[in-house]
């Protein structure tokens, strides 16, 4: 609150005489602009107080050094009087105090430094009669905050405020300009915001305020249905504006979602929760990272993506967690739009906001472009990177190992790093380069005025693309930097302070995220992603499945079932072939039906031996149709004697030329002793160019061990036996042949493969 000011301290700056011209008629009391005039005449009375007021309202700028205040009062013994300019907060400056004893009559403009206080409000002229004898009143008087000549200035308006159009139709309102101070001005008139497909012309381009124009919005057929603000700007003196909402129905374009911020948030929750439960971080050589991968690839594999774990076998800190890399089917395959982000933190803190924040957006857009389904002009694929922290490792060893034809693929890369900044600004990588575009598009339409992001520059993921030829951008909203004045005036926010005061902290947290940054960065990845490759047509045909109840206990011998349950997400109803894997030995599955239209449900029915290990089993159960869909089943033996450290999995895996990893699994249950330094995979592989491989075994946390690594040059096939330390690990869970083809003209199949832990 402002301290107010002491009646009889208040000094008079000057007075300048001067004969004051009547008006000829009343000015109004409300004013709008930065001056005004009250000529209704108030008695003043013996012994008394009296006031007249002027309202200022629409005045743009602070009052003046030299504001004037114009009083004329008639009055047979000025020296009774005090007269005082009190301002809308009740501060008092003294004008005339009981001086010019006998003399008749003030008709004065009096020069008052009013600098210190706000334009629009009630103003008031308070008059004192402070003895007896003599009566009078005030005359008229005036106030002019700006000194001598108020500044120019106006206002627009559009009326309508909002409208509705046909794909294809035109929308109009009115534009109107008022001269609010000084003169009328020349006011050039634009529009932002405007959707693709859709464009603005205003009859006239510009007008003298006071005046109006027509703006009228034309779209095309193409444009997406929804709604948008466009934001009408009148550029003069200085820029007004104002809004104008545009609805649009039967559009042909893709329809680009809101993502739900709450669902973002409530993956940072998860990613605090895995930080809390694994030493406070999620660092790359982390217990946290692996579990983050593990948190980040079930959803996307549950949710339809091609994902694929990739070891960085080079460059990386020693103990690196892999890459995650998912792919969404469909699209040409030749235009592939990527979207990118660090998943690792570093040891000093659980690392939300850098950059759990990046993470969870993407995979939240991931996950709701699955659940949308729509049908795909270009390819699209996303990258969860390791060891970022370190030197930008994960995703230049990505970037290292794609073949020159596969780079060229990569249209563009969106990075996105520390997008929830509590103090942040909004940044864009590359902001003046086509790849920006669409990113770009979307803050403007929201009147963000988006910057460079100068302070990341070759400072995050996009760097590794870009030194690789690949155009790259992305979002950021800012790291250690301090935020200027202009940034803080621009933004909002605090000037001089970090963007992230947490950065790098232990107290980078879920309290550490500013929703409103998050949910503009994720609305505006979304918006990219849809612009960049979705496609206009009808979206593809797509369904669910789950499983009821979700788990279950047996004992040894004995059976135990659960309904699946499908749902057409899109698209017609199909048909459905299910199947169950992750059964440990002596267990086996069936349902009834084994087939389903999308919609139906089936009983799965589990059954064991007597010499089933005991243990609780992670059941997959597979719904393929145009795609195929899991659900996990969790499966508790009891009683069971059985048990081995050893395992086989007979069944061929395909082998793409130069594509993504193929995984086959081995469950070992009942295991007692610990694995060996000296354990056994047997590995058969048919290929005709072994130097093209890239073969590894992944443990049940998640620890890769490379068998072979692209050597043998054009021999053709691997048949043989490797010996692996794995003496650290776990034996029970699910172990993991993967194999990588990453080069070109040859596939091949994993035909046979088998681990002992205990040789």
């Amino acid at each position: 609150m402002r301290r107010r000011r002491s009646l009889l301290a208040t000094a008079l700056v000057s007075v300048t005489v001067a004969a004051l011209a009547l008006p000829a008629a009343s000015a109004p009391a409300l004013a709008a602009g930065c001056s005004g005039t009250n000529d209704a005449d108030v008695a003043i009375g013996d012994n008394t107080t009296v006031e007249s007021s002027i309202a200022i309202s629409d005045c743009a700028s602070a009052p003046s050094a030299t504001a004037t205040v114009p009083v004329k009062i008639v009055h047979t013994y000025i020296g009774d009087l005090q007269v005082s300019l009190v301002a809308p907060d009740g501060s008092a400056y003294v004008l005339h105090n009981r001086s010019g004893g006998s003399a008749d009559n003030i008709d004065q403009t009096y020069t008052v430094d009013l600098s210190g206080e706000t334009s629009n409000g009630t103003w008031k002229l308070r008059v004192n009669d402070n003895a007896n004898n003599d009566t009078g009143r005030i005359d008229t008087w005036s106030l002019n905050l700006g000194g001598s000549n108020p500044a120019n200035d106006f206002s627009v308006a559009v009326s309508p405020t909002s409208g509705s159009v046909a794909a294809g139709s035109t929308a109009s309102t009115t534009v109107q300009t008022q001269t609010t101070a000084g003169q009328a001005q020349t006011v050039a008139l634009t529009a932002t915001g405007l959707p693709s497909g859709a464009t603005a012309s205003f009859s006239p381009s510009s007008v003298t305020t006071g005046s109006n124009s027509t703006l009228s919005i034309s779209t095309t057929a193409s444009i997406s249905s929804g709604t948008y603000p466009i934001t009408v700007r009148a550029a003069g003196t200085t820029t007004r504006t104002a809004t104008y909402t545009l609805t649009v129905t039967g559009g042909t374009g893709p329809q680009i979602p809101d993502i739900d911020v709450a669902a973002v948030k409530a993956h940072l929750a998860q990613f605090g929760t895995i930080a809390s439960q694994n030493g406070g971080n999620r660092r790359s050589t982390s217990a946290g990272y692996r579990a983050s991968v593990t948190y980040v690839k079930d959803k996307l594999t549950a949710a339809g993506y091609s994902v694929t774990e990739q070891p960085c076998t080079s460059g990386c800190t020693s103990g690196a967690g892999p890459n995650v890399i998912a792919e969404w089917p469909g699209g040409n395959a030749n235009n592939v739009y990527m979207f990118g982000a660090h998943l690792d933190g570093v040891s000093a803190g659980p690392g939300i906001n850098d950059n759990g924040s990046g993470s969870a957006s993407l995979l939240e857009t991931a996950l709701v472009l699955a659940q949308r389904n729509p049908s795909m002009l270009n390819k699209v694929r996303f990258g969860w990177w390791t060891d970022e922290e370190q030197g930008l490792n994960g995703s230049r060893f990505y970037v290292s190992q794609l073949p020159a034809a596969e780079r060229s693929k990569i249209k563009t890369y969106h990075n996105f790093d520390m997008v929830g900044s509590t103090n942040g600004g909004y940044f864009i990588n590359n902001i003046t380069s086509t790849q920006s575009t669409h990113m770009k598009a979307y803050w403007d339409s929201l009147g963000l005025q988006p910057e460079e992001n100068t302070e990341g520059r070759n400072r995050s993921d996009d760097a590794s693309f870009t030194n690789a030829g690949i155009p790259a951008s992305g979002y950021a909203m800012g790291a250690s930097a301090r935020k200027t004045a202009a940034q803080a005036t621009k933004w909002g926010g605090t000037s001089g302070a970090a963007f992230d005061p947490c950065y790098h902290s232990s107290c980078d947290t879920t309290a550490n995220i500013s929703d409103t940054h998050l949910n503009r960065a994720v609305d505006g990845i979304a918006y990219t992603l849809w612009k960049s490759a979705v496609g206009t047509g009808t979206p593809g045909a797509d369904f669910s499945v789950s499983v009821s109840p979700t788990s279950g206990s047996v004992a040894a011998g004995s059976s135990v079932t659960a309904t699946v349950g499908t749902a057409t997400v899109s698209g017609d109803a199909q048909s459905v072939t299910l199947s169950a894997s992750g059964l440990p030995s002596g267990a086996t599955a069936s349902f009834s039906p084994a087939s389903v239209t999308t919609g139906s449900s089936s009983t799965l029915t589990i059954s064991t031996t007597a010499s089933v290990a005991a243990g609780t089993y992670p059941v997959t159960i597979t719904a393929a149709g145009s795609a195929s869909r899991t659900a996990t089943y969790s499966l508790t033996v009891t009683g069971g004697g059985g048990g081995s450290c050893t395992g086989t999995n007979p069944n061929d895996v395909a082998i793409p030329d130069a594509g993504a990893a193929v995984e086959s699994n081995v469950v070992i249950s009942g295991c007692s002793s610990t694995p060996s330094a000296s354990s056994v995979v047997t590995v058969r592989i048919v290929h005709p160019y072994v130097g093209d491989l890239t073969v590894a075994l992944i443990a049940p946390d998640g620890t890769s061990y490379t068998l072979h690594n692209r050597a043998g040059g054009s021999a053709d096939n691997i048949d043989r036996t490797f010996t692996v330390n794995v003496s650290s690990e776990t034996s029970n869970g699910t172990w993991k042949l993967r194999v990588q083809d990453l080069g070109p003209s040859d596939v091949g199949t994993l035909d046979t493969w088998g681990i002992n832990l205990a040789p």
